[in-house]
Parts: C-alpha cells; sequence; structure tokens
C-alpha cells in the first residue's frame, strides 16, 4: 500500500445486528481498538441500527459509521426508501453503493449505480461503490472488461476532484458469503487494474489517493497477506465484521503492517 493510503477496515452487517445488540458489539470493538490510530474503522449497520450505533460510538474518534443503502432523491414519494439528508442526520458519513446483492436481488444497473455515486458526492457522503465479476464471467476470460465497464459507468460524470473523495471495493462475487477467497496474487492483479484504469480515466495523482478495499471473504487468517499487496487498502468486510473477535484482528493486523 502507498504510504499516503491509509487503511479502511470496514464492516458491513447486512440484514443482521438488531439496535438491541448494536452497543455491546461496538464497545467490544472499541476496547480492543482503542489505541488504533493508523486505521480507519468503519461500521455499516442496518437502516434500524444506526441510531443505536450513533449512541454507541458516542464520542469515539476512530470508528465511523456508514450506510448501506440509500435513494437519490432529497425527498418524495419513494415508500421504504432514506434519503442522504436523513443518513447525514444520523452522523453517517460513508454510504455502499453497487454491492453485488443490490445489483442481484434489486436489479440495481450502472446508470442507476452512478446517479447514486453523484448523488452521495452532493450530500457529502463518502460512497464505497462496489464492483465484481461473477465466476461465470471470470471463467469465460471477461473478469477484465467486466470491471472496466463497471468504473467507467459508475464513475461517469464524476469529476477529478469528486473522484479522490470517493472509496472503491473490489468484490469478486464468487467470493462473497462463500468462504472462497481470491489469492493475494489474484487480488493485488485486479486492484492494479483498477488503479490503472483510474489512471486512464482521470490522472496517476488522483488514481493514486483513490483507496480500493478488497470485499471477498477477507479474515483475520488471509488478511495479512491480502493487505500487504501494494494496491489493497483495506478490506470490506462481510461475515467476520459481526464479531468483535474477528473484526478487530483484521483491524490489528492492518495497524502492525502500518506500523
Amino acid at each position: 500500500m502507498a504510504e499516503h493510503r491509509k487503511y479502511l477496515v470496514a464492516g458491513n452487517w447486512k440484514m443482521n445486528i438488531s439496535s438491541s445488540d448494536v452497543g455491546r458489539l461496538i464497545s467490544e470493538i472499541n476496547a480492543k481498538i482503542a489505541n488504533i490510530t493508523k486505521v480507519d474503522v468503519l461500521v455499516c449497520p442496518p437502516f434500524t441500527s444506526i441510531q443505536a450505533a450513533k449512541d454507541a460510538i458516542g464520542s469515539i474518534g476512530n470508528i465511523s459509521l456508514g450506510a448501506q443503502n440509500f435513494y437519490p432523491e432529497k425527498n418524495g414519494p419513494y415508500t421504504g426508501e432514506v434519503s442522504a439528508i436523513m443518513l447525514r442526520e444520523l452522523g453517517v458519513s460513508y454510504v455502499i453503493i453497487g454491492h453485488s446483492e443490490r445489483r442481484i436481488y434489486f436489479n440495481e444497473d450502472d446508470d442507476f449505480i452512478n446517479r447514486k455515486v453523484r448523488f452521495a458526492l452532493g450530500s457529502s457522503l463518502i460512497p464505497i461503490l462496489c464492483i465484481g465479476e461473477t465466476i461465470e464471467q471470470r471463467r469465460d476470460g471477461k473478469e477484465f472488461a467486466i470491471i472496466q465497464s463497471q468504473l467507467k459507468n459508475g464513475l461517469k460524470n464524476i469529476t477529478v476532484q469528486e473522484v479522490e473523495k470517493l472509496t472503491i471495493a473490489y468484490e469478486p462475487v464468487w467470493a462473497i458469503g462463500t468462504g472462497e477467497t481470491a489469492t493475494p496474487k489474484t487480488a493485488q492483479e485486479m486492484h492494479a487494474f483498477i488503479r490503472s484504469f483510474l489512471k486512464e480515466m482521470f490522472n496517476a495523482e488522483t488514481a493514486n489517493a483513490v483507496k480500493i478495499l478488497y470485499g471477498g471473504s477477507m479474515k483475520s487468517d488471509n488478511a495479512e497477506e491480502l493487505l500487504k499487496e501494494d494496491d489493497i487498502d483495506g478490506g470490506l468486510i462481510g461475515g467476520a465484521s459481526l464479531k468483535a473477535t474477528s473484526f478487530c484482528e483484521i483491524i490489528e493486523i492492518a495497524n502492525l503492517l502500518s506500523a
């Protein structure tokens, strides 16, 4: 990882952790990482647990709050949706956009994802733009074309200054929740490709400033080898973020590598 990019370890709790359990989990996380300052830590609870998470975080300086989704309008007749303004009022600073589960289960396409990215940036939220290929696409040798297309379309009409504010998460769809993980070499190859394409789209300085997280079943037993790679700047953690011990082990590994 480049010296000027600080590791980010983000927990995507998905549809887990009720509001009654949030305080305990965040307290356990904070107790283990209270003295860690070299790693940015983020938790992304379900909507119903965001307020409880905010209360539990309180004045803790090294845990940020993120959301898993939002709708790209200020307000209006969008039953069941939540706006960026509502998230900001709850202290949310990051939002996950384009996760494979949103693409697959909720039919979110690149145009809608791009709309979300632009709206988030305009609402002072930091987008975590997720991109990744399926196992079929990789077997067909299409993984680089898919990633390039998702990047090109997801970042359409976004300025250089705006791109430097966002984070990208590479999540090989075939490694999410399956226990499968890309090898460090495979992950680094794709992260380097992403950074190279950002250089083409924008410029070298911008490409080098953007954090690129790995989001495919990172756990404490593979985190060190993944995080040692030059272009892997942290992790978007799913299952391993639901327990303080496993989540904090990843954070501690990132902290040691930052020394």
